[in-house]
């Protein structure tokens, strides 16, 4: 008889894990998947999209457990169509990005602020990068002349975007201040992003796996940047796509093919094989 895992959850990042690096699906990672799926397995996604547009990457493969969104502020079940969990920013985060928002004020080194509720996002000046963001996510938003016209209520996520300078200015900003309650995460040269404190992909996953029963070591996620980085720190089994940067690989247990090879698929095999069972406590 056919072994079963009932006893693990796997979770992956989406772009340069799930997908490869032209956003298009491996065959071999739907296959992996649907054997993983079918035998048992809890697989599902964890991405800093909204539930929408994470929904149109879930929807092309055979997930079975709910998603955690917007970088595990939120976790979103799809056969209920509700949020089941959430992470909102408090009082002290909301006037951090106000002080922020009045910092940034000048054109010449301005920031495009995007504050992210469940499945909706208010834009504060809206420039190239945030409009780019929100054409490619297909993202439902608002554009709004000042921050004060967000509602207050249901804060998950604030990314800020501008230049790489005006950037390290604000990181530098960041820095000096005291801590708001929040943590802040890079998710590229252009943008910067903001979740309320202790929030992070590994807290949404260890929540759901929590809801399911399922034991630490025998939860398992994947990914390839640092914005994965509290992810892979979090869960018993840590996994990267093989052209993570060098420090993500230095935290990983297992070590993936190149996303455009499949590497979901490797860390899906690995632990089918019976391998991963056997290396836990290692």
């Amino acid at each position: 008889m056919e072994k079963t895992f009932e006893n693990w959850l796997v979770v992956s990042d989406i772009d340069g894990t799930l997908n490869n690096k032209f956003r298009k699906l491996p065959r071999r990672n739907y296959d992996a998947i649907k054997k993983f799926t079918d035998l048992g397995g809890n697989f599902t996604l964890a991405s800093g999209r909204l539930q929408s547009s994470l929904g149109r990457n879930y929807n092309r493969i055979t997930p079975n457990q709910p998603a955690v969104v917007l970088n595990g502020a939120g976790i979103y079940d799809y056969n209920q169509n509700k949020m089941i969990w959430r992470s909102t920013i408090g009082e002290k985060g909301q006037n951090f990005v106000r002080q922020i928002a009045d910092e940034f004020d000048e054109i010449f080194k301005s920031v495009d602020i995007g504050v992210y509720f469940d499945d909706y996002v208010y834009i504060v000046k809206n420039g190239l990068l945030s409009k780019g963001t929100m054409y490619f996510d297909k993202a439902n938003h608002e554009v709004v002349r000042s921050i004060d016209d967000v509602p207050k209520e249901g804060w998950m996520k604030v990314i800020f975007w501008s230049n790489p300078i005006t950037m390290n200015k604000l990181r530098e900003l960041i820095d000096r201040f005291p801590n708001p309650d929040a943590n802040f995460m890079s998710s590229s040269l252009w943008s910067f992003e903001m979740l309320q404190k202790d929030t992070h992909k590994g807290v949404g996953i260890m929540k759901l796996a929590d809801m399911l029963g399922i034991d630490k070591s025998h939860v398992a996620a994947i990914g390839d940047y640092y914005n994965d980085w509290d992810m892979l720190k979090t869960v018993g089994l840590p996994a990267c796509a093989g052209q993570a940067p060098t420090s993500i690989h230095k935290i990983c247990k297992f070590e993936a093919c190149h996303c455009n090879k499949g590497c979901v698929a490797d860390l899906l095999e690995y632990i089918m094989s019976g391998e991963a069972e056997a290396n836990i406590g290692k």
